[in-house]
């Protein structure tokens, strides 16, 4: 297919993404493909870019959904702060829902980003973030038991270990080393985010550094493209 029709079947589903109210739910891949005079997989890969900007989602077995249009959390990545920092900055509602928070032993790609022996207990916390009713990050973090335990989890945990830790002051922090890129989502991350499974998410892989140079927290996170917008400050050459 040429690039012009392409950008028109594009222009085609965002009039209609845009003439419907949030959470209508539009016709069905056949029909729609029909209706917009393409094939299925044409159809599919236009979806997938209003899908990353967070207009529509798909839903396994139920169909696909308006979104509407949404605030995008961005947030530089000069400085680590959390999700919850982030989108109160800009106004937005941000809830913590499906924690799990578990006592487990050190795996070996838990030993090795941690620098621990393997076995070692730590405490695992996982969690979907949500604006509104919609899912827009899976986080999990990995610490050390003698960093974090799950007895100090309580009903106050807004979502954000590094809030918590920041707010307890220690261990003092000093930096993150971040692993960014992009992936398709797993079968257990895609039913979390209600998603599909290989939809595109951006991903991050981090490790938190104390002042004394130790890792104390291993963490992997899911974000929706829509929903999240990063950038960076660069130095230029040796200036």
């Amino acid at each position: 297919m040429t690039h012009h029709p392409f950008r028109r079947l594009q222009s085609d589903l965002a009039g209609l993404i845009a003439s419907l109210p949030p959470e209508s739910k539009l016709p069905t891949e056949p029909l729609l493909a029909q209706r917009m005079g393409v094939s299925r997989a044409t159809l599919r890969e236009a979806m997938r870019s209003f899908e990353g900007q967070g207009l529509i989602r798909r839903r396994q077995g139920v169909g696909t959904f308006v979104v509407g249009q949404v605030p995008v959390i961005n947030s530089g990545l000069e400085v680590l702060e959390s999700i919850e920092t982030s989108a109160r900055r800009i106004g937005l509602a941000v809830s913590v829902k499906e924690l799990q928070v578990k006592r487990i032993s050190a795996s070996e790609d838990h030993a090795q980003a941690l620098g621990v022996p393997l076995g070692t207990a730590l405490t695992s916390v996982s969690r979907v973030i949500y604006t509104d009713t919609r899912p827009i990050a899976c986080l999990e973090d990995v610490l050390p038991e003698d960093v974090l335990s799950a007895a100090e989890l309580d009903d106050k945990f807004t979502g954000s270990v590094l809030d918590l830790l920041l707010r307890r002051g220690s261990p003092s922090l000093a930096q993150s080393r971040t692993d960014i890129k992009a992936v398709g989502a797993s079968s257990e991350v895609a039913r979390a985010l209600q998603i599909q499974r290989d939809d595109v998410l951006i991903h991050f892989v981090a490790l938190l550094y104390s002042t004394s140079g130790r890792v104390v927290d291993y963490s992997i996170s899911y974000f929706l493209p829509g929903y999240f917008r990063f950038h960076v400050v660069r130095r230029v050459g040796n200036t």
